[in-house]
C-alpha cells in the first residue's frame, strides 16, 4: 500500500514486478534491488552476504540439498536478473543455464498389445519367455495367469475360461511361450469381486453416506 498526503492506493500483485523466486517473497527481491543501487563494491558484498543469510532462514529446506550454500548464491543472482556486480564465493550461473530445456530422456516404447493387461504384463511375459522350460518357468506362468485373470475380470465382469488366459499369454509373447498342457488355475470363489482402482473407496463412501442419511431419518433432531 502506498501512502501520500492526498491519497492511499492499494497495490495489487498484478501491478507489481513479477517475483522471480516466489519462495523468498517480495521483501528479499526488494533487498537485492537495493544492493544493486549501492555504489561501493565492498558495501554491496557485505549486504549480499547478509541477504543470503536471510534467504537461508526463509528457505530452511535448502539444507537438505547438496552444496546448499552455492544454491543460495545462485538464487541471489537469479532474483537479481543476473545483474548483480559482487564478489561471489561461487561461479555465477548464466541465464542460458536457467532457461535451457532439460535433456530428453530416451524412452523406447512400443504399442501396448492389450490395454486391459497393461505394459507391465508384457514386460513380465518377455522375462518369462527367456527362461528355460522347467518347474520354475511353469510356476511363473501359473502366477502370471492368475494375475492376468484378475486384471481381465476387473474390466470385464463376465467369467473367463483358463484357456482364454493361456491363449492371451501365448499371443502376447508372440508364441515364444507355450503353456504346458494340463496346467490349471485355482478356482475363484463365487462371492469374490474385483474392482477398478479407486472404485472400492468410492463404494465405501457411498455406503457411509447412505448409512448416515438413514440414521438421520430414524433419529431426527428435536
Amino acid at each position: 500500500m502506498e501512502n501520500n498526503q492526498d491519497s492511499c492506493k492499494l497495490l495489487y500483485n498484478t501491478e507489481r514486478k513479477c517475483l522471480r523466486l516466489p519462495e523468498y517473497g517480495r521483501n528479499v527481491q526488494k533487498m537485492i534491488e537495493y544492493i544493486r543501487s549501492i555504489p561501493d563494491r565492498e558495501k554491496r558484498n557485505e549486504q549480499a552476504r547478509a541477504v543470503v543469510k536471510v534467504m537461508e532462514i526463509l528457505n530452511p529446506q535448502v539444507h537438505l540439498q547438496e552444496n546448499y550454500e552455492q544454491k543460495l548464491w545462485d538464487h541471489l543472482h537469479i532474483i537479481s536478473g543476473f545483474d548483480l556486480d559482487i564478489d561471489s564465493p561461487y561461479p555465477i550461473p548464466s541465464k542460458e543455464q536457467l532457461v535451457a530445456p532439460p535433456a530428453t530422456v530416451p524412452i523406447k516404447k512400443k504399442p501396448i498389445k492389450a490395454n486391459h493387461y497393461g505394459r507391465n504384463i508384457e514386460s513380465i511375459i518377455d522375462l518369462i519367455a527367456e527362461k528355460e522350460d522347467g518347474e520354475t518357468k511353469t510356476a511363473m506362468i501359473r502366477s502370471l495367469a492368475i494375475y492376468m485373470r484378475q486384471q481381465y475380470l476387473i474390466w470385464n465382469k463376465d467369467s473367463v475360461a483358463d484357456e482364454t488366459i493361456f491363449q492371451d499369454i501365448e499371443k502376447l509373447s508372440d508364441y515364444r511361450i507355450k503353456v504346458p498342457e494340463g496346467l490349471q488355475l485355482s478356482r475363484i470363489s463365487s462371492d469374490t469381486s474385483f474392482a477398478r482402482p479407486g472404485m472400492i473407496i468410492n463404494q465405501n463412501r457411498q455406503k457411509n453416506n447412505h448409512y448416515q442419511r438413514n440414521s438421520q431419518r430414524k433419529n431426527p433432531r428435536k
